[in-house]
């Protein structure tokens, strides 16, 4: 079994892929090819978004939102301590400071109830994430957002790519949206890579520029950028993943469902929390467990795997230790971070072998 099964998508569309990655040799645009242009049209489409920009990375995604918002020494950016450290450290990088806020005990996402005393005239922005799968409350922390001056929301939605929040998709939910295409995520490909959306033209045209060494035309930089292009390549493989996304949400969906009432029950076990509103895409099935080591333990004796995402919050990361942070500043970050384990998800798990990782819970 394989905690996540990229195999079997990948035979579904192998003929087009290849038709893909030979139109891409044979006219040798590898950067800023037309296979990007036609993934950023299709990405909009599917979003209802006014502007899709493809970007180098998931973490690159949201360097280039921040630093188009004007982020920089002596900012706070509001976040989250349970997360990957691609949300914090991009915020680090460019000067400013990191806000860390508790999530919610059930979603184990940004709780909007602690937002409003975290923000102080340095803030900047607000960056909640959509973690393992479904966004937070964003109808919460817009309404925040904007009764204190309009503050820009940046959605991390690098897991929650294809879920939806009161029927609106996420990264078309707040002043930019930010995703990663890294091969494990909801929608990846073959790679690094990643994208930004927004629907002010403004913000649109500066992280274009950004994304290209802020050039807005050839030899003319007016701003600060970096090298942020997504590769013609992965923007080739993308196109026909697209094409079998919707279906795959579905999917996804029904493999989380059936994890639900496999695990439903068990003593010592808690299953994700989809929240009234939400739908998720499951980029990862996570339970607590009040004895993870010996769950993880059964679960390798009966040859499957498991990952304890994010064991170590990022209150507790060194590189944050500046921050003063202390044992108990986040409880319900840190009870989670002590309990989280993702089992084996993808569209294609069989029932078969989820009733194989049920049984070894159990025991």
């Amino acid at each position: 079994m394989e905690f996540i099964d990229l195999k079997t998508q990948q035979s579904r569309i192998r003929e087009q892929l290849e038709k893909n990655i030979s139109a891409v040799m044979d006219h040798g645009r590898y950067v800023m090819g037309p296979e990007l242009q036609e993934l950023e049209n299709r990405l909009c489409e599917y979003l209802g978004v006014k502007h899709a920009i493809g970007v180098s990375s998931g973490t690159d995604s949201l360097m280039i939102a921040l630093m188009a918002l004007g982020v920089g020494h002596g900012d706070e950016v509001i976040t989250v301590p349970y997360t990957w450290i691609s949300t914090a450290e991009v915020i680090g990088v460019l000067g400013a400071k990191p806000v860390f806020i508790d999530v919610q005990s059930d979603t184990w996402n940004m709780d909007p109830a602690l937002l409003e005393a975290a923000i102080t005239d340095k803030t900047k922005a607000i960056m909640p994430v959509g973690i393992y799968g479904q966004t937070a409350d964003m109808t919460a922390i817009n309404e925040i957002a904007a009764r204190n001056g309009n503050l820009p929301v940046i959605e991390d939605a690098a897991q929650s790519f294809g879920a939806t929040h009161h029927g609106e998709l996420s990264c078309n939910l707040s002043t930019i949206g930010s995703t990663s295409f890294f091969p494990s995520k909801p929608l990846g490909g073959y790679g690094d890579g990643g994208a930004v959306f927004t629907d002010d033209d403004e913000l649109a045209n500066a992280m274009r520029q950004i994304r290209v060494h802020g050039q807005e035309k050839k030899h003319h930089h007016p701003i600060l950028g970096l090298n942020g292009r997504l590769d013609t390549l992965q923007a080739a493989v993308l196109l026909p993943k697209l094409d079998l996304f919707p279906e795959e949400v579905k999917l996804r969906q029904q493999v989380g469902e059936r994890y639900d009432s496999l695990l439903e029950g068990i003593e010592g076990i808690q299953c994700p929390h989809v929240a009234p509103g939400n739908t998720s895409v499951y980029a990862q099935y996570t339970i607590l467990c009040e004895n993870r080591d010996d769950v993880q333990a059964k679960l390798k004796d009966a040859d499957v795997p498991s990952v304890p995402y994010y064991a170590v919050p990022l209150h507790f990361q060194p590189v944050f230790s500046d921050l003063g942070h202390e044992k108990g500043d986040f409880p319900v970050t840190e009870q989670v971070a002590n309990q989280c384990l993702s089992l084996p998800m993808s569209p294609y798990l069989s029932a078969e072998d989820q009733e194989i990782v049920a049984h070894a819970i159990r025991a």
